[in-house]
């Protein structure tokens, strides 16, 4: 069975809106989960041009109220001090860590990309879809796919499927592709980004798979 194509399928979809806002004048809305802001950095540019957006940041999966802090600082600036084609708002969800140990009881042994992860990538995706549908947003998705360590295929069909449960559009993507990634770096360096080199929980952050000590975001 061949692989999907995300980045052919954003194609298309990014086509269509480009031609519809092009007729009426009207940006569609889209409520992007943000991880952090160096992953933020390159799909903000890459689609401030398609949508109006949101960036929410949400990430009860922080091993502590001050990485959370850092890290939603950090969104904040960069959103300020972008240059982007259209404004981007902000949103940010409650810190509540007990919500990520709740979801992930009974697999903290698992290796890092496994099946904790996957319940930690639909307890954020699941509350951004929840918003996106309160909110009346068009299309939510997250910057999640642009990590080299995140597994596109979860990703996606975690977000198609509470789509539509919510009854909102998912965006598919995998940002990563036509380098991404690498100018999420550049991006990082220019506007003096903290880049950690862990995602953002305590089981990554102990999980000595993690490269520590290298420029790296996860």
């Amino acid at each position: 069975m061949n692989r999907r194509n995300y980045q052919k399928e954003l194609d298309r979809i990014l086509d269509r809106t480009a031609a519809a806002s092009s007729a009426d004048g009207a940006l569609p809305r889209l409520l992007l989960h943000a991880c952090c802001a160096p992953c933020s950095s390159y799909v903000l540019e890459y689609l401030s041009g398609y949508f109006e957006i949101t960036v929410f940041f949400f990430n009860p999966n922080m091993d502590s109220p001050e990485e959370y802090a850092r890290r939603a600082s950090e969104e904040k600036r960069l959103i300020a001090e972008m240059p982007l084609k259209h404004k981007v708002d902000y949103l940010e969800g409650a810190y509540r860590p007990e919500t990520f140990y709740g979801a992930v009881r009974g697999l903290e042994k698992e290796p890092e990309g496994g099946a904790r992860c996957g319940k930690c990538f639909e307890l954020r995706l699941s509350e951004t879809a929840r918003q996106a549908r309160q909110g009346g947003y068009d299309y939510f998705t997250t910057s999640l796919t642009i990590s080299p360590l995140k597994n596109a295929d979860v990703l996606n069909a975690i977000g198609e499927r509470l789509g539509e449960e919510y009854g909102v559009a998912y965006l598919t993507s995998d940002f990563k592709k036509r380098d991404g990634y690498k100018r999420s770096i550049e991006l990082s360096k220019q506007y003096g980004l903290y880049r950690q080199n862990y995602c953002g929980c305590v089981f990554s952050r102990q999980d000595k798979a993690v490269l520590s000590g290298t420029e790296r975001s996860v």
